[in-house]
């Protein structure tokens, strides 16, 4: 009789079960949960990653411009200059829009004079498309750097607010609001790796691109350098 009688109990839907509930959260209310302090935070975190977003896009579509190049350039190039076709040449530099034209067509109009001022015409130029190619890139190393201290800094704030929430209740706190305002405080720090993570990340990217194009340059312009040392 009693296990019949617990049995009932168990099937029983109006008693109620002491089982937890579980509670969700999405992304949305851990943005917007962190007071005015913390949304201005994410607010600022929000804006760099589309700025670092904007800024590795952009700069990415610009190196990528300039490392495309035909592969007969050279070829030409130095047809033109054997057969004393200096105008064609510089033409031909002129309707090519890349970084290694650029600094043959500098070199083109230096022919004539001593090889060592044509050398250093080259490699001034050369400084000068490797400052086009950098622009801006810098700015996403310091997202990568700000981003996370940003997030720390809400953090610190957020931590401050419920320590003082918890000292002003005179010991009256409860632990579930104290533990929500620590997890909302700790979101900015999520976020400020996030931004600092895809801007390390798009930076060191960025970098390596530039790095191959330079020694584009480099080789062509050794090429050329060459190529004016041959003997007639």
């Amino acid at each position: 009789m009693q296990i019949d009688s617990l049995a009932g109990q168990e099937n029983n839907p109006f008693i109620e079960s002491n089982q937890p509930v579980e509670k969700t959260l999405s992304i949305w209310e851990l943005i917007t949960s962190g007071g005015i302090g913390g949304q201005l935070i994410m607010i600022t975190l929000g804006l760099l990653l589309f700025f670092a977003l904007y800024l590795y896009f952009e700069r990415l579509m610009a190196i990528n411009a300039a490392s495309k190049i035909d592969i007969n350039f050279m070829n030409n190039i130095k047809m033109n200059i054997l057969n004393g076709k200096l105008d064609a040449a510089k033409m031909l530099c002129a309707q090519t829009n890349s970084p290694v034209a650029r600094l043959t067509e500098k070199g083109i109009s230096r022919i004539g004079k001593p090889l060592e001022d044509i050398n250093t015409a080259i490699e001034n130029a050369g400084k000068l498309e490797i400052y086009k190619l950098e622009k801006n890139v810098s700015m996403l190393a310091t997202i990568s750097g700000a981003g996370p201290m940003i997030g720390f800094l809400g953090t610190v704030i957020g931590m401050i607010l419920a320590f003082h929430k918890m000292a002003s209740g005179g010991g009256q706190i409860e632990v579930g609001a104290l533990a929500e305002g620590i997890y909302t405080a700790m979101t900015t720090t999520v976020a400020g790796l996030v931004v600092g993570i895809i801007s390390f990340m798009g930076y060191n990217h960025l970098v390596v691109k530039t790095d191959k194009v330079v020694h584009q340059m480099e080789a062509n312009a050794t090429d050329f350098l060459d190529l004016l040392n041959e003997p007639s």
